[in-house]
């Protein structure tokens, strides 16, 4: 696959990924409006899915910033580290990023945004303690070939879904639950209707998160490596980004700011957990980090 092959593949994928997001959305309106004999449901539900699309695709990249604590750097805060970023985007061949700073320990990376011209490159301050200048620009070199392969639109996008869907399966649950969804009639097939709702609602619970999680896993893993590859091309210095990952992996710090909506944006696991059983690995975000060193080496 050729780097304009992944780009054209990836902006289709974010096209059928906001579809089958709001198409999701629109069901599960229809579903409760079928239910409960009550079509505001689906009017509401189709709201939420227009808002959703919208917001997901314009604002995504500032709701994870905010969600990060993230904080913008100017080229007077950090002029090393500014000329740094500005430099692989001269040899990227793309517009310069905007630099953010997250305010913690361990040492991070991520870029965001929904394209190369609107995108976003942030570092943690434990990054920038603890790595050298090669290490620096093999990071950067790795987060602007996400910018490059438009990587970032899709996995930004992922942000939301996550949040939306852990909010949508917990409402349909408290819904279900305290009884608020009540037809107005009292039939027979009233308590059989709460039962199979109720049924639907643990599974919408148990099953979304699951399918939100396995959408990370299923957008990260291939693209870490890819991006690990082009940010070597790019720094021609392939060591660089292979040191600053051993450093990275080593250190036990999580970074406190991350969320599990966010996590698969990060260069590598920022909740260090302990891969220590098969289904652990299995639902990990990030491929194994020494996997990736060899790569590089």
């Amino acid at each position: 696959m050729t780097l304009y092959t992944q780009i054209a593949v990836n902006k289709r994928r974010t096209a059928y990924f906001l579809i089958l997001v709001m198409a999701v959305v629109i069901g599960l309106g229809y579903i409760f409006s079928t239910v409960y004999d009550n079509y505001n449901f689906l009017i509401i539900a189709t709201a939420i899915a227009i808002i959703q699309g919208y917001v997901s695709y314009f604002h995504s990249d500032s709701i994870t910033l905010a969600i990060s604590h993230a904080k913008p750097v100017e080229k007077k805060d950090n002029p090393e580290l500014y000329r740094l970023v500005e430099n692989i985007a001269i040899t990227a061949g793309l517009p310069q990023p905007k630099l953010y700073f997250i305010a913690d320990p361990s040492p991070n990376a991520f870029a965001t945004g929904r394209d190369p011209e609107h995108a976003v490159v942030c570092v943690t301050s434990g990054l920038v303690q603890i790595l050298d200048k090669k290490e620096l620009e093999g990071v950067i070199a790795h987060e602007m070939s996400h910018i490059g392969n438009y990587d970032i639109r899709l996995m930004t996008l992922v942000v939301v879904l996550v949040g939306t869907v852990a909010l949508m399966s917990d409402s349909f649950l408290r819904w279900t639950w305290w009884g608020g969804g009540r037809r107005r009639s009292n039939n027979e097939g009233d308590g059989q209707i709460g039962l199979i709702l109720l049924l639907v609602s643990i599974g919408l619970a148990i099953l979304a998160p699951l399918a939100a999680s396995l959408i990370q896993l299923a957008i990260s893993r291939k693209r870490e490596y890819i991006a690990d590859a082009n940010g070597a091309l790019l720094t021609r210095y392939p060591e660089g980004l292979a040191s600053a990952l051993e450093k990275i992996s080593k250190s036990q710090l999580p970074v406190t700011e991350a969320t599990k909506a966010t996590a698969h944006l990060y260069i590598e696991n920022p909740f260090k957990a302990k891969r220590s059983s098969f289904l652990n690995s299995l639902f990990d975000t990030h491929p194994p980090v020494a996997d990736r060193i060899k790569a590089l080496r």
